[in-house]
């Protein structure tokens, strides 16, 4: 994406790129993809994607080319606030699915839901249908736990073509749908596509969302612990070392600063010119 299509300038959190933008502004950039009928993918990125970016090079460029690589964790805004980085707050793929669901009504887009376990997409499609009445479905797929074969996924491909969604939501976790999203920018039509992961667990039942005050306060992560300790008890052990490593791009970024610019050397006066 050309920086001069992006609602505003990116800032980078240990050398990737972010776009610090509240939810209304990625909601009209959606809006203006789909006009132009440009493809596009959106990223939810938080401290451990960051991680990832390191250690996968593969994850690094599909994050680097998203349309929008968005806040999606209090970590995130945090360093943000470390390395003094304007921004809006977070912008957490959960939330962002029901407000793209909620005020897409209006404009009859069309959601298509792939992603999730056995049956995880049908539950999620049928309550934000029950939430958000009049939402149009245009198809849901949970793929298998496994590589799809280059058929299977062209077969897929032409599913979800055929149903002409306007948002594709993809919920398969990082690094796997950002790297699903790269793959098929261009090969999906038209539609946007947002990688949510959780959100599909979340707004299906199938794992129980933090409660908004908890939300709030900034300890969704706290809450999810307690919910999945083996799954995600790694994830926020990096935590740490994610913050050691904003701490440290603190202080040189600040020691740079305060750096005394050095002089240049006086210029020597020429000699005068010798007698003829």
């Amino acid at each position: 994406m050309r920086a001069d299509d992006r609602p505003g300038g990116r800032r980078s959190v240990l050398g990737v790129e972010f776009d610090f933008i509240d939810d209304e502004a990625a909601l009209a950039s959606i809006r203006r993809w789909l006009r132009e009928g440009t493809p596009r993918y959106v990223t939810h990125t938080n401290p451990y994607s960051v991680g990832l970016c390191h250690r996968d090079a593969d994850m690094r460029r599909a994050t680097s080319l998203a349309g929008l690589t968005l806040p999606d964790g209090v970590g995130i805004i945090w360093a943000a606030n470390q390395l003094g980085h304007p921004h809006r707050g977070r912008v957490a793929g959960p939330s962002f699915m029901l407000k793209v669901c909620d005020r897409g009504r209006e404009h009859g887009y069309r959601h298509f839901f792939y992603g999730g376990g056995e049956g995880v997409a049908d539950r999620l499609a049928e309550r934000l249908c029950q939430r958000f009445p009049g939402l149009s479905v245009a198809g849901t797929y949970c793929p298998p736990f496994r590589p799809l074969t280059r058929q299977e996924d062209d077969e897929i491909v032409a599913t979800i073509n055929q149903a002409r969604p306007d948002v594709l939501w993809v919920g398969l976790g990082a690094p796997k749908q950002e790297k699903w999203m790269l793959e098929h920018v261009g090969r999906i039509d038209r539609a946007v596509m947002v990688g949510v992961g959780a959100a599909f667990d979340f707004h299906s039942g199938n794992v129980r969302w933090a409660p908004p005050l908890v939300r709030r306060l900034g300890l969704e992560w706290a809450y999810r612990l307690t919910q999945e300790p083996k799954r995600l008890a790694g994830r926020n052990i990096y935590n740490i070392i994610f913050a050691a490593k904003v701490m440290s791009e603190r202080l040189r970024t600040r020691r740079h600063q305060a750096a005394p610019v050095s002089a240049k050397p006086a210029a020597r006066p020429s000699a005068p010119p010798t007698p003829a």
